[in-house]
């Protein structure tokens, strides 16, 4: 689809680059498009090198880096922001003050696109039920695109992919679905997994914001539409947005997922993941035998409990993207905690440490990543835990402490700032040491 038209000659400020490649594609689709682009980051030139070097190509392309300016938000068509842009940045008022729209790419492309458009947030399972979805469609047959949250994707960029005969699936965490919320848009089949605490650094302890964000990907449906949610989060949904839900809602959990499906992917966290997907499929007519081939097949979302490979009878599980104590919880329940050496710690995002706390006396060993995170729930640990600020001693250790029939397990629990780019250099390195060892 050619929606160039839309940002040709306009000038347009684009808000957080990045080093994920997202903001990379954002920016090529929109100087492609011939947008009069201004680029800017708090990141340095030097440390957004690898990205820079993607788009120097483009003369209509003007990098204000290490700094945001004000003039560059100021006389502006559009602001394109990024995930994770601070709800109070100044320089977004001042956009907003001066009527200037701020958008983002995932709701730039609905509102663009003109095709179906299947949503999935929620605090956990989203990136799971997302690729799911899409593998049930792939294997019915049908045209579709993945983007959202998804690393590497530009969703903008998805615009040139398309044809009217076209679904999207899009991942969309609280940001982009705040996103929703300045555009007044919501995909036609929303799916909500899991609400739990979560950013309370961004959202500065309110979790009501953060409901109120993730939210927006069912409040702007129609009258036929389809709501899908979580039993576990329903309660807190209908009480708190019922009288604003009117699309068509399913209440699901695993005991929608027939008890005969067989699913290669571990923990009971999984079959709940897999009968939203289910009841998706089915709200937009596929038949169950397709969604059973794809569902029984699925191998799962890399970084995501991801067994990366076995060796000498010992399992190694990435499941770096586990930035929460809930997420630690769901995939050491998944696993035998008594077989399992935990890689956790990190730094610190002002969330409720204690379930996780309370469950580590089971784990057969708990290794330690240096962090804020970590140097508050330091002396709760157990008393053989082992704390490193070396990734490759922290890996080196863990599997001095596995023996055959255990797994070693890397699910944080806590972000990753300080010791790592962002969670998926952690997996990536994870990774990499695995298929060394």
């Amino acid at each position: 689809m050619d929606a160039s038209a839309h940002f040709r000659g306009k000038k347009i400020t684009l808000m957080g680059l990045g080093l994920l490649g997202r903001g990379v594609g954002d920016a090529k689709y929109l100087a492609e498009c011939g947008a009069e682009l201004i680029v800017t980051d708090r990141k340095t030139r030097e440390e957004l090198v690898e990205s820079v070097a993607q788009l120097e190509e483009f003369s209509n392309i003007t990098f204000v880096l290490g700094q945001h300016r004000d003039e560059d938000f100021r006389d502006r068509d559009l602001i394109v922001k990024a995930a994770g842009v601070p709800l109070d940045s100044p320089y977004i008022a001042r956009a907003q003050e001066a009527g200037i729209p701020v958008r983002m790419s995932a709701d730039l492309f609905m509102e663009y696109a003109d095709i179906p458009v299947i949503g999935v947030t929620g605090t956990r399972g989203k990136s799971t039920v997302t690729h799911m979805i899409h593998a049930i469609l792939k294997e019915a047959g049908k045209p579709v695109v993945l983007g959202g949250n998804v690393r590497g994707v530009s969703t903008l960029a998805l615009l040139t992919e398309i044809t009217p005969a076209h679904l999207a699936v899009l991942e969309l965490d609280s940001w982009q679905c705040q996103g929703l919320g300045y555009a007044n848009l919501s995909p036609q089949v929303a799916v909500f997994t899991t609400f739990m605490s979560d950013h309370a650094n961004y959202y500065k302890n309110d979790p009501g914001q953060y409901l109120a964000d993730k939210a927006n990907i069912f409040l702007y449906q129609a009258p036929g539409d389809t709501l899908i949610v979580g039993k576990q989060c329903a309660p807190i949904l209908i009480e708190a947005f019922g009288e604003h839900i009117v699309g068509d809602m399913i209440i699901a959990d695993e005991s929608r997922l027939p008890s005969e499906w067989t699913l290669k992917i571990p923990g009971q966290h999984n079959r709940y993941n897999a009968a939203l997907a289910l009841m998706a499929a089915r709200a937009l007519g596929i038949e169950d035998d397709v969604s059973r081939r794809a569902l029984e097949s699925f191998n799962g979302v890399p970084g995501r409990l991801e067994l990366v490979a076995e060796k000498g009878g010992v399992r190694y599980f990435n499941d770096t993207t586990s930035t929460t104590p809930d997420a630690a919880l769901a995939a050491l329940a998944a696993l035998d905690p008594a077989h399992t050496v935990l890689i956790m710690g990190g730094a610190d995002k002002g969330l409720e440490m204690e379930k996780l706390l309370a469950a580590l006396p089971e784990v057969k060993k708990v290794i330690a990543l240096a962090g804020t995170g970590t140097d508050a729930v330091k002396d709760r640990l157990p008393d053989t835990a082992e704390i490193f600020d070396d990734f490759v001693a922290a890996f080196s250790a863990a599997r001095s402490a596995a023996g055959a029939g255990d797994a070693i397990l890397l699910s944080p629990g806590f972000a990753s700032f300080g010791m790592f780019k962002n969670e998926y250099d952690r997996g990536d390195r994870f990774n990499t040491l695995v298929l060394q060892a």
